[in-house]
């Protein structure tokens, strides 16, 4: 008896003829397939959201949070991974990114990583993945076995395992504490999933990560004020950000940056009168939370 194959290898009728379509109606098509790689993610929402408060208890008892995948979905892992530092100051020793073929795999393709599932438990064992850690695995088939045998092997280590995956019914989903489908579908060609399941993966992905990061407070009314201010540009911002929060002119705001060590959060403290040591106390009290931190100096202030 044939096997049938996963979602997202199966041929889409509606492009069988895509080759012969004119360039316009190619890419208006192709467009079309994005639209709908978006409006998949809703019904997975809750499911993300669940993933995100479970994982968020042991992020902030200092876990680390973990990728893993292979091909396409490994890159988006990592890709994701890789952005949590300049934007949200996570620290580089809390982030792990488990990759079929290693981190060559990033650029270049790799005969065979994704099944793999010896590297898989080493590349786990190796970073020593335990109770305290959240790993989210990622395959568009949701059966690549480099992907399941890491969910699993993290899983018996006690890790909070999330699985993101476009065909339903897969390993992954059944093997994670969390799973997370998303009905991506056909893609407009075949088994090319950096296309519509790709599309969502990313989403996904930014979707837990910026959830889990708000939620350690590295964001602040909507800005990212755990940042790093590596460049002119975000020089600029960040003094901005501690003009408009603090309500001072942009020339307290460097100074209070420059007394804080370049640190957002506690520029803006600074900047409201506090010395930069008291800051950082305050802000570990609230295990780095600014909103109560604000609360807190808005309520001593005396009533006029």
């Amino acid at each position: 008896m044939a096997i049938p194959p996963a979602a997202t290898e199966q041929v889409s009728r509606r492009h069988a003829a895509l080759d012969s379509w004119t360039v316009r109606d190619q890419v208006e098509s192709l467009w079309e397939g994005q639209l709908a790689a978006v409006a998949a993610i809703g019904p997975a929402l809750p499911a993300i959201a669940a993933a995100v408060e479970a994982a968020l208890p042991r992020l902030r008892d200092g876990g680390r949070l973990c990728y893993a995948g292979a091909g396409s979905s490994g890159r988006l892992g990592a890709q994701d991974g890789a952005e949590l530092e300049p934007t949200f100051n996570w620290p580089r020793d809390r982030l792990v990114l488990l990759v079929a073929g290693g981190l060559r795999a990033l650029t270049e393709a790799v005969e065979n990583a994704e099944d793999d599932r010896d590297s898989a438990l080493a590349q786990v064992a190796d970073a020593a993945i335990g109770a305290q850690d959240v790993l989210i695995g990622v395959a568009a088939s949701g059966g690549t076995p480099f992907t399941v045998a890491a969910i699993r092997e993290a899983r018996a280590r006690g890790a909070l395992t999330i699985g993101l995956a476009n065909s339903p019914h897969g390993a992954l989903l059944d093997a994670s504490e969390h799973p997370v489908f998303v009905a991506t579908g056909a893609e407009p060609i075949a088994g090319s999933t950096r296309m519509k399941a790709g599309t969502a993966q990313k989403i996904v992905l930014n979707l837990l990560s910026t959830a889990m990061m708000t939620g350690l407070g590295r964001v602040h009314q909507g800005r990212m004020v755990d940042m790093q201010a590596r460049n002119q540009k975000l020089r600029r911002r960040a003094v901005a950000m501690v003009s408009d929060l603090a309500g001072c002119d942009a020339e307290r705001a460097a100074q209070a940056l420059e007394r804080a060590g370049g640190q957002v959060k506690p520029a803006i403290l600074v900047a409201l009168g506090l010395g930069a040591e008291e800051a950082s106390l305050e802000l570990d009290r609230t295990g780095g939370h600014l909103r109560p931190v604000l609360d807190g100096l808005a309520s001593r202030k005396p009533t006029p």
